[in-house]
C-alpha cells in the first residue's frame, strides 16, 4: 500500500502553452496517496457566472454559438476573471457587458470546477437582484440573444435537453433546491 501524505510534491513542471484566456501545463508529481504520476491541466483564471432573478422570480438567460460545442447554447451570463479581479466585481462587469442590465445585491450561490480531471478552472456563481436593465456592451466577438423564463420554464428546459450547459443546470438547480426561499424581496 502507498504511503499516505497531506501534500502532493511536484517533481517538475513545464508550461507547454500560454494562450489568452488559459493554458497548458505538463507536471510530474506525487500524489497524496503515495502514486507519482504525470498530469496535464488546463490552466485557468477561474469563471464568474450570473443568475439575474427578477422582482417577479423570472430568470435571465443568454443564448450564444459555442465554437467547441458547435452549437448554439442557452446559459446563465458568464466569463472568465480577469487578471486580479476580485470575482463578484466579475460578474457585475459580465453581466453589464452581456445583457446590459446591473444589479443592486449579488450573493454568491456556489463554487463549481466544471472539469476537475484536467481543467483548474473555478467557476463562482452568484445570484443578481434588484436588476435594472441598461445597455448591453459585448464583446466583438459576442452575439447575444437574451430571454426572460419563469423557474418552472427553465426547469422543463432542462429535463428536455434545450439547457445542456453544465454551469447553467448547476446554477439553476442548485437556486431551485436550495436559494430561491431565502431571496430577499
Amino acid at each position: 500500500m502507498a504511503k499516505r501524505s497531506s501534500k502532493v510534491k511536484i517533481l517538475s513542471s513545464e508550461t507547454k502553452y500560454t494562450g489568452r484566456v488559459f493554458g497548458v501545463r505538463r507536471d510530474e508529481l506525487t500524489e497524496p496517496t503515495g502514486i507519482k504520476v504525470i498530469r496535464e491541466v488546463v490552466t485557468h483564471p477561474g469563471s464568474v457566472v450570473v443568475l439575474p432573478v427578477f422582482d417577479d422570480g423570472r430568470i435571465l438567460i443568454i443564448r450564444q454559438y459555442r465554437y467547441a460545442a458547435g452549437q448554439f447554447m442557452w446559459e446563465l451570463v458568464a466569463g472568465h476573471r480577469e487578471p486580479a479581479e476580485d470575482f463578484r466585481r466579475g460578474a457585475a462587469r459580465e453581466l453589464q457587458e452581456e445583457t446590459g442590465y446591473t444589479a443592486r445585491r449579488y450573493r454568491k450561490l456556489l463554487e463549481i470546477y466544471p472539469s476537475p480531471g484536467l481543467l483548474s478552472e473555478r467557476m463562482v456563481i452568484f445570484l443578481a437582484e434588484g436588476l435594472t436593465k441598461g445597455e448591453a456592451r459585448p464583446e466583438d466577438d459576442e452575439k447575444i440573444e437574451a430571454r426572460i423564463l419563469t423557474l418552472r420554464e427553465a426547469e422543463r428546459w432542462i429535463h428536455s435537453g434545450k439547457i445542456r450547459d453544465a454551469k447553467t443546470i448547476s446554477g439553476l438547480l442548485y437556486y431551485a433546491a436550495f436559494a430561491r426561499r431565502q431571496r430577499k424581496r
